[in-house]
């Protein structure tokens, strides 16, 4: 083989591994990493819990309402509720998973939110990641004066978007908790059972006397 042909050949395979880089590059550049997205969905509830005029007891629910429209926005709750409910999941009808989506997202609504609601002059810092294929844990701390919570988003990317689908608050999953709570009731009684003490316990929260009532079985020692 001469020596131009060797050249053309060579020139080919290098032209076609630049082409490739270029393309792995371009397609990597488009989905932007879990920090980056979740920056200002951590900013969004931020500003609102350090609204003045969401400020107080009275604004409990208001507040609360508002902080969900935006964790709508970037957590999955179909995803968490898969995850906690187990092989209990593969069983439910389409209506009967929705069913229990819609109940497990008012739970979540009083845990996750009324974790970290009483720091009103919080900052948050991040504190680094991790991604391993579409999977990605997102530290950060929140900061209040002396106070400092560590919280871990895990998220899953979907699309182009990476999606929360458990909280780490203090090393304690909020999706680990509720599964080995399930699994327990599962393991003594029936589905039905533990969807009427899910109901029970969403009642409770949502009427309760307490002026912002938070579901402490996500509070352990």
């Amino acid at each position: 083989m001469s020596l131009k042909v060797n050249c053309i050949m060579f020139l080919t395979v290098a032209l076609v591994i630049c082409i490739s880089l270029v393309s792995a590059l371009s397609a990597s550049k488009e989905i932007s990493d879990p920090t980056e997205q979740l920056r200002p969905f951590v900013d969004k509830i931020v500003s609102v819990l350090t609204d003045p005029t969401l400020q107080g007891e009275k604004k409990c629910f208001e507040r609360r309402e508002k902080v969900m429209m935006i964790v709508r926005e970037r957590f999955d709750f179909f995803e968490m509720s898969k995850k906690v409910l187990g092989r209990q999941w593969r069983k439910l009808s389409v209506e009967e998973k929705q069913e229990f989506v819609d109940l497990f997202t008012s739970l979540l609504e009083h845990a996750y939110i009324g974790k970290i609601e009483d720091y009103s002059q919080q900052k948050v810092e991040f504190k680094g990641q991790r991604i391993k294929g579409d999977r990605a844990q997102v530290r950060t701390l929140l900061i209040d004066k002396e106070v400092i919570i560590p919280v871990s988003y895990i998220m899953l990317l979907k699309g182009e978007k990476w999606m929360v689908y458990d909280i780490v608050v203090e090393g304690v999953s909020l999706v680990r908790n509720y599964l080995d709570q399930f699994k327990e009731i599962l393991r003594k009684d029936s589905y039905a059972s533990l969807l009427k003490q899910l109901q029970d316990k969403v009642n409770e929260l949502n009427f309760s006397t307490k002026p912002c009532p938070t579901d402490i079985n996500t509070q352990k020692s």
